[in-house]
């Protein structure tokens, strides 16, 4: 009879420290001993992966994105080895495996990539000869053997990735904080921790700006329908599970508010009010894989009318080069860049059947004088834009308002 194969994905706070990563180790040997067949996917330890990136624009303000990827890469390969190193002193057997190594294959979208293939041969011989298959998150390579990475967060699409390829129906995340709250805890202290929340929440809620699991993973999940389990990393108490469609309670309205402060709203001004002009620039846009989030188009005036939007603050510079081309080219006024905003978004499928939610969450922020630039909506979520240095309380004022921390 096969044994399970476990899936333990580490954080880079958790392996920030050698004392960190030996406690790690003694977690995944705790699970090897239980009988289990145990793969682990690290991330980079600590803030290395910023420290990179900081390096790398130190010399140039837009590095070369392949070359930023073999920089990248290097951080995961580092805890991988360590890991193994750790491992192997405390008597439990292991090997560590780069991305490429057990077979991960993506596109050729540097910093983006899309996984396109995964192996798992390598990780089914290390298992079958009793190691513990160490292998590096967000690294992956082309069909043409060019390194790869798949994102800010990409190690836990790593993770989701290989338990659907190992048939594991359970990926567990093992992190610095012990599940997923109703918000950031370092925002709202008496923020509530979930037990349970669905898929399609997890991904709004990822996807808007809260940091515990990146949004392509639960997306991943979700397809693949593979339970996460998010937890402490520190702590034997269960964390919070994600899954299908959870039942709401009567009543319950929201299931989280999340911030973020990584995006930065673009304005061209006075563009000719025609059909196609809109597809022209975004069109352009998407070409140079810049995403779109919030999109408003004011009223038309003279013929003219402005068109803003938002992007992540990594892609600005990017961004307001193609627009400023377009304006000349469309005969436009300008571009206006903006980087101190924020966006603040409430979720939960209670929405779906029941009103008022916007009505409550922005009398919420009059009250506290907070102005809202801009509005987007879905099914399950609302987001609002307002400056950068009211975001957080924002967020304050929108959890008091649903009583988030009082719920059962």
């Amino acid at each position: 009879m096969e044994k399970s194969i476990m899936v333990m994905k580490f954080g880079g706070a958790t392996l920030a420290t050698p004392l960190l990563m030996r406690g790690v180790a003694e977690r995944i040997f705790a699970a090897k001993e239980e009988g289990k067949d145990v793969v682990v996917v690290l991330s980079a330890p600590g803030d290395m992966t910023d420290e990179l990136i900081e390096k790398a624009k130190a010399i140039t303000p837009n590095p070369d994105e392949r070359e930023m990827d073999m920089l990248l890469a290097t951080g995961e390969q580092q805890s991988i080895a360590l890991m193994a190193i750790a491992l192997k002193a405390l008597g439990c057997d292991a090997i560590s495996f780069t991305g490429p190594q057990v077979g991960i294959v993506t596109d050729d979208a540097h910093s983006k990539a899309r996984i396109v293939k995964m192996g798992g041969e390598k990780i089914h011989k290390a298992l079958h000869l009793g190691k513990v298959a160490i292998v590096a998150g967000f690294q992956g390579e082309t069909e043409e053997e060019e390194i790869t990475t798949l994102g800010r967060g990409g190690s836990d699409l790593t993770a989701v990735a290989l338990a659907a390829a190992l048939k594991s129906e359970v990926c567990e995340f093992y992190k610095d904080v012990d599940g997923v709250y109703t918000a950031n805890p370092r925002v709202v202290p008496d923020a509530r921790k979930l037990e349970l929340i669905s898929y399609d929440e997890m991904l709004e809620m990822a996807s808007l700006g809260a940091q515990v699991l990146y949004h392509r993973s639960v997306e991943f999940a979700k397809k693949n329908n593979i339970v996460l389990h998010v937890r402490s990393s520190t702590k034997p108490d269960a964390g919070t599970l994600i899954t299908k469609e959870v039942q709401p309670m009567e009543g319950y309205l929201v299931t989280g508010i999340t911030h973020a402060k990584d995006e930065a709203k673009l304005t061209i001004l006075w563009v000719p009010d025609q059909p196609g002009i809109a597809a022209k620039i975004f069109c352009a846009l998407a070409e140079a894989d810049i995403n779109i989030d919030v999109i408003v188009q004011d009223i038309s005036e003279e013929g003219t009318t402005n068109i803003s939007f938002t992007v992540n603050k990594s892609d600005l510079v990017r961004a307001k080069t193609i627009l400023d081309r377009l304006a000349s080219e469309l005969g436009a006024k300008g571009v206006l860049a903006d980087e101190n905003i924020g966006k603040v978004s409430v979720v939960g499928v209670g929405m779906m059947s029941h009103s008022g939610v916007a009505a409550k969450m922005f009398s919420a922020l009059a009250e506290r004088g907070i102005n809202i630039q801009m509005i987007s909506t879905s099914e399950i979520k609302i987001s609002v834009i307002v400056a950068e240095d009211l975001v957080e309380d924002a967020v304050r004022a929108i959890h008091e308002r649903f009583n988030l921390s009082e719920l059962d």
